[in-house]
């Protein structure tokens, strides 16, 4: 019959509780240095509650019993914070834009036909019962508008090359006007005219006037 030392029990089982102990700490604890150090050891139980295992990897979880919102449940609440801020900055705009106020355009009338004339002619709208001389003229030819001088006329020496020079310096075209009581100067760009009484522009081929509308 074989004896067994007693001595030996005592040693074989401090044995087998360190493996155990290096079992556990290698199976529970292994990540303990994710956990977060606690304070006293009523917390221990805290913390075995916070260790959840997925598969081969630990995930430590908050020990408030307040749920953590998702980065989902983040962004809808920023969009919604968002949306109302809109919303209210809309509503107080309603209705405060200003008013746009519509100007009435200004009548016009043109001359038909239209007349030249001296000094002595009222100018305004002619008309076939109202002739009136017009001082609204304007050349198509060199889209100018038509200069007019009172108690003038134009020296006989004038030509294109003046005009198409010193058009519309007045100073520079006074150079060949001559003083003549009741008689009044024309001139364009491209063309001129003197006249004493009333002259149906349609009788004046060379020029290219129009009546260019007079507000009423």
């Amino acid at each position: 019959m074989t004896t067994v030392n007693k001595q030996q029990y005592p040693e074989a089982m401090a044995d087998d509780l360190d493996e155990l102990l290096d079992e556990v700490e290698t199976k529970f604890c292994r990540n303990v240095s994710l956990t977060p150090q606690l304070q006293a050891p009523s917390d221990l139980s805290t913390a075995g509650k916070c260790l959840t295992q997925t598969g081969k990897e630990r995930k430590h979880c908050t020990t408030d019993d307040t749920p953590r919102k998702t980065d989902s449940e983040d962004i809808d609440a920023l969009l919604e914070d968002i949306l109302d801020d809109d919303f209210d900055s809309f509503a107080l705009n309603t209705g405060q834009l200003p008013k746009m106020t519509k100007t009435l355009p200004q009548s016009t009338r043109k001359c038909c036909p239209v007349f030249l004339g001296g000094s002595s002619i009222a100018n305004g709208v002619g008309t076939a019962v109202s002739q009136r001389s017009c001082d609204q003229l304007r050349c198509i030819s060199c889209d100018f508008r038509v200069a007019m001088f009172d108690n003038h006329e134009w020296d006989p020496s004038c030509e294109y090359l003046f005009f198409r020079n010193n058009m519309p310096d007045c100073q520079k075209l006074r150079a060949k006007l001559r003083r003549r009581k009741g008689a009044r100067a024309y001139a364009c760009q491209c063309s001129w005219h003197s006249a004493r009484d009333l002259t149906d522009l349609r009788e004046q081929h060379q020029l290219k006037w129009v009546c260019g509308k007079h507000e009423v």
